[in-house]
Parts: C-alpha cells; structure tokens; sequence
C-alpha cells in the first residue's frame, strides 16, 4: 500500500465556480453546502459557484467558502468509496490545517465552520486597523529574507510570513515598510512582488486577531485526531486539544512553515500526496519542494477516481 498524504489548500485557491460540478453530482457535498448555509446564515453556495470574484475574496467569505469547497469534495471523495484510513497523515496550509484537522476527526463541521468563519473575520478586523500587505520573495532563502527584513523594516513591523518553499518566502507586514522591501530586493539577489492580499498575516499584526480566537477556541471541542496532523507553526504533528489550541493561535502570529510541514511528512514515509480543495496551489509548491514525490488533486467530482488512494 502507497503511503499517502491528505493536504488542504488556504487562502489565495478560491475561484468563482469552485465546487459546482460536486454539488451537482454528490448528495454529500450538497448536504455540505446545505448545511454550511444553515449556520452562516447566507447563501455560501451561491457565492462560490457564481460569486462575484470581489465577494468571494474577502478574508471573511474566502476562508469559510474554500473550507466548505474542501470537505464537500473530502465527503463526495469518502461516497465514491473513499476512506480516512487510506491515508497516513494529513496537513493544510494556514486555513487548510483547520479542514485537515476536521477530516482528521479533531472537530466536526458545524464547530470548525464557525471557527473559521470567526478566524475570517477577526483577521480582516486586524487587517483594517493597520495599512499592511504581503510580498512574495522569488529566489531568497531564510537568511535573505531576515536581512532584507532587518534592513528595510526601520522602526515598522516587516518579518516572513510564509516559508512556502525553496525559492518562495513571503514576507508581511506594515505596508510601507513593504513598499521598501519591492524596492530594495534587487539589491538582495530576489525578486519582489507584492500580492493582493487584505493584511500582514501571519505576523504580529495579527495579534488582535489571535486575541480573539483564543476565546473561540476556549468553547470549541477539539479532541486528538485519528490522523497525525502536522502544525503550520513548526512541522510537528498535534498530540493533544490543547496543543491544537496553542498551535492555531500562534499561527496567525508566526510564520506558515509549509515546507518544514512536506518535507516532515516525507521524512515519516510519506510517499504520495492527494490535494483535497479547490486550485492547485499546494500541488505547485510540491513540484519545488521534491518534484519526485507523486501528487494527486481532488478539485472536482471528475479527479475522485484517479485520485484514490490504493488498499
């Protein structure tokens, strides 16, 4: 049997349309988005299948709809034959981590809906108090990426935010001191390109946001996971609620660490991964981090069998 890996996609995978084809074809995907409306009160499947695009990019739209777009194709996935015990282990990026922790069995629906839907908002909050944004380094390593930081950030707040992999660092924070980080990457031997995001995730911008969750989280039944379940924060993998806890706060403070997360998966004999949501972006970043390892995606009711994992 092929060891594989379950992986779920963050912000940034969301496109108008995403999820329609499954809706369509799945009675449990449909009861997914059926009862992602119920508790959010709006038309969540509307939104994704017809948008408008500016809707479905706002921080807290985008987080609940391609967390629902997820486990709606996890759900038509698991009707087609699928199951949990296929696989080895499981991770997400940012926002994914909630939906592997929920296919991993930590929280059921209704509470992660709620959470990230709270997560959504609180960031967005945090991203309106402070004029911020995020550019990505093309061809910087760590140590580049902490000296522009150093050199540029003045008396601001500038720190990666993501270590996506080889090659790819983002870093966040004040929008000026951003501003001076496009203009100064040259010089470093990498390329800037700011990205059209709401705020400095993942950084201590977001400090009012993890303040928030904290209390959500506090009412939030999370119990251990039946699948190891790797952590943004430092590539280990949760062993306990409350470890849950501590590590999803701290995520929206500290760096994503995705490729620390992969290449741990891979040290653990991880030998294929299956990206489980809309887009293809984790499958891209695979292809830089070990462009040996085999990837599957599972973004519409067409890829579930050629996705599946084998006994």
């Amino acid at each position: 049997m092929t060891l594989s890996a379950a992986v779920f996609p963050g912000q940034g995978a969301q496109a108008v349309g995403m999820g329609r084809d499954v809706f369509d074809s799945s009675p449990k995907a449909r009861a997914v988005f059926e009862r992602a409306n119920g508790l959010l009160g709006f038309d969540l499947a509307r939104l994704c299948f017809d948008g408008p695009a500016e809707e479905l990019e706002k921080t807290d739209i985008q987080q609940p709809a391609i967390f629902t777009v997820s486990v709606a194709l996890w759900e038509a996935f698991v009707e087609a034959g699928g199951r949990r015990d296929l696989f080895c282990r499981a991770g997400g990026l940012s926002l994914g981590e909630y939906t592997a922790l929920h296919v991993a069995g930590a929280m059921g629906f209704d509470d992660a809906l709620r959470l990230v839907r709270r997560r959504g908002e609180l960031m967005q909050a945090a991203a309106e108090a402070t004029e911020s944004g995020m550019v990505s380094l093309v061809g910087a390593d760590e140590q580049v990426a902490n000296d522009l930081c150093s050199k540029v950030r003045e008396q601001e707040i500038l720190v990666p935010a993501n270590f996506n992999c080889p090659g790819q660092i983002v870093i966040a924070g004040h929008q000026s001191a951003c501003d001076r980080a496009v203009e100064a990457a040259e010089a470093f031997g990498c390329r800037a390109v700011a990205l059209a995001v709401a705020g400095a995730f993942h950084t201590p911008l977001m400090a009012s946001a993890a303040d928030g969750l904290t209390s959500v989280l506090a009412e939030t039944e999370i119990v251990t996971p039946v699948l190891p379940v790797v952590a943004n924060v430092d590539g280990t993998y949760h062993d306990s609620p409350d470890s849950i806890r501590a590590s999803l706060i701290k995520q929206l403070t500290h760096p994503v660490r995705w490729q620390r997360c992969i290449e741990r998966m891979i040290s653990d004999g991880t030998e294929r991964f299956v990206e489980v949501g809309p887009g293809r972006v984790l499958s891209g970043l695979m292809r830089k981090i070990n462009r040996k390892m085999p990837t599957a995606n599972i973004r519409s009711a067409g890829d579930i069998a050629g996705a599946m994992p084998s006994d």
